[in-house]
């Protein structure tokens, strides 16, 4: 590589980094704040919660790569400019397309990064957070009871109560009520304890020295039972994973899928790569600073035009999903769009010789 293009790989590069890593730190704050909150509401346990801080900052990550080259670049040729070292090498014959050599490099290597985030390890990250999730539910949902307190389990289908319960977890005077169908179980019991299967799925209460009462609401009839010890399981909610989320699929897996909602993700994760590359195109003819002014003043249009962007592939998303756009059209007509205001802003800061004459 010439001098020319190391010095301007590593101002682009330095400004990248820096800006991406700002952002990145703004996306794990949020994410932080957010995953406290559940973990509060829910009763996360403490190794959850830094493990889902990590994917999700993965999975909600691969938009800032795109976003930090774009800024970077805008900030790093906005002081080439600001500083006229832009006029020094203009006069010396270097134009905007020699600045795109070093630039490019740098896209092709966040190009491979996005692609590689996005088609790979994001999936795997989302499918990693679902089971995360549903884990920390099944062992956290009887550490929310708390003395003096009702709590509800099984997807509503049993409410516990305790008025006391000892350090080592043992509940006193428990109360216990379970809904099957149209018969009702409640249980009285003097203490209690708590114990976990091997899985994790099946939480069971043993009761000591109670009685337990069962019938059908409306009827006369009425079992009542006396025990000193009854040990009764209750299935703790988020067993069933549900059907596959899109997001937490194979690339190829939804290539193969004719359905809307498949296709659209596909499309969204292959947008992705594909806008680090046009973001590059754009913002080397987008950084160019007119005399006397300041060295920042391209960063809100930048802002505006990665807001645009984004929404209109937002638009096209929901388009897909609904079958609403056609289907050649898909979600690439934004990047064409923004591909054509590129072309032009490279035409009008270069034009070719006919078009001066």
């Amino acid at each position: 590589m010439r001098t020319l293009d190391r010095y301007v790989l590593r101002e682009v590069a330095q400004s990248t980094l820096a800006v991406t890593g700002v952002l990145f730190a703004i996306l794990v704050s949020n994410q932080l704040a957010q995953v406290l909150g559940q973990a509060a509401e829910r009763g996360y346990p403490k190794a959850a919660i830094l493990r889902l801080i990590g994917l999700m900052s993965i999975q909600n990550g691969t938009l800032l790569v795109p976003f930090g080259l774009l800024l970077g670049i805008t900030l790093a040729l906005g002081r080439l400019y600001h500083e006229s070292e832009m006029a020094a090498l203009r006069a010396c014959g270097v134009g905007p397309g020699a600045l795109l050599r070093p630039i490019a490099l740098l896209a092709l290597v966040a190009t491979g990064f996005v692609g590689w985030l996005v088609l790979e390890t994001a999936p795997h990250a989302y499918e990693q957070v679902q089971q995360i999730q549903r884990d920390a539910l099944k062992s956290a949902e009887f550490s929310l009871l708390e003395p003096g307190k009702f709590l509800t389990l099984s997807h509503g289908r049993a409410v516990l109560y305790a008025e006391s319960a000892d350090a080592d977890g043992t509940l006193h005077r428990v109360f216990l009520q379970r809904r099957d169908a149209d018969r009702i179980e409640i249980v009285l019991a003097d203490r209690a304890r708590h114990l976990v299967s091997d899985d994790g799925n099946l939480h069971t209460l043993v009761l000591y020295d109670g009685e337990r009462f069962e019938g059908t609401p409306g009827l006369a009839a009425m079992r009542r039972v006396r025990f000193a010890e009854h040990g009764i399981p209750v299935p703790v909610g988020g067993q069933a994973a549900g059907p596959q989320r899109v997001e937490s699929r194979g690339t190829w897996d939804l290539y193969a899928d004719p359905a809307p909602g498949a296709q659209a993700e596909f499309q969204w994760r292959m947008s992705l790569p594909l806008m680090v590359v046009i973001l590059t195109l754009l913002a080397v003819p987008l950084s160019e600073l007119q005399p006397r002014q300041g060295r920042y003043a391209r960063v809100g249009v930048v802002i505006l035009v990665l807001f645009i962007y984004f929404n209109l592939l937002s638009v096209a998303r929901t388009w897909v999903e609904k079958s609403t756009a056609p289907e050649l059209l898909g979600m690439w007509w934004p990047h064409l769009l923004v591909l054509a205001a590129a072309g032009w802003l490279w035409w009008r800061q270069s034009p070719p010789r006919w078009a001066t004459r």
